[in-house]
């Protein structure tokens, strides 16, 4: 479904779910469009389930970009799909790493050591950009580590967090407010704007968290990251 945002912007609605087979035809199309641009088109953001396409409304009409995103629609195919990235992220779980881990634990009935085994066991796609500079919204979280964001958010938050909120994991790159339960930190960078590429992430990368150390207990000592 198509649908005009204002007088530049197309809205385009492949689904209205969080789907990992929804957003990948999603990220195709936006690199199909990026592969065969018209000129006056300015912008993509590809989010879960949608498209939204910045246009220059003195070059380009609402119904010209329509057209143009419906061709582009009908030639998806698997044979166009990229090979995504994979990225492996370093993380010191629990302690001073991650304040939320031993309540995230005792509000699921399993111990510390479960919650990073179970964060850590699986590989996640990064599903979109947003929040913050370079902040990736990735899924899915395993069923037991599901919750519900805070219901007072933190007003500080440091950058290399590693979080979990709802079915999504995430990092973020900012010192930032945060409503997330944070579980670990990395050291790695995730947005640098002095950078010709300045975001460590993009949409569609697999990201799997390798714990820095090996778990010999439940009882996590506070960490203070390097």
């Amino acid at each position: 479904m198509l649908k005009p945002l204002g007088d530049s912007a197309v809205l385009l609605q492949l689904g209205d779910e969080i789907n990992p087979a929804l957003n990948g035809r999603v990220h195709t199309l936006n690199a199909l469009l990026h592969t065969n641009t018209i000129t006056g088109i300015l912008e993509t953001v590809p989010a879960y389930s949608t498209l939204l396409i910045h246009y220059d409304p003195l070059t380009l009409t609402f119904d010209q970009v329509a057209d143009w995103v419906r061709d582009k629609t009908t030639q998806l195919d698997e044979s166009f799909h990229r090979t995504p990235r994979r990225l492996e992220v370093p993380v010191r779980y629990g302690g001073a790493s991650g304040l939320d881990l031993e309540a995230v634990a005792r509000s699921k009935g399993i111990s510390p050591s479960d919650v990073i085994r179970i964060h850590s066991e699986r590989e996640y796609t990064v599903y979109m950009m947003g929040f913050t500079p370079g902040f990736p919204y990735m899924g899915t979280l395993d069923e037991r580590l599901i919750l519900p964001r805070l219901q007072t958010p933190r007003t500080l938050v440091r950058a290399g967090t590693v979080a979990i909120a709802g079915s999504q994991t995430g990092i973020y790159p900012l010192d930032s407010p945060g409503g997330w339960h944070l579980i670990g930190w990395t050291s790695l960078t995730l947005f640098d704007p002095s950078s010709g590429t300045p975001f460590l992430f993009s949409d569609g990368d697999v990201v799997k968290f390798i714990p820095l150390e090996p778990l010999k207990s439940d009882s996590l000592l506070p960490v203070t990251p390097e």
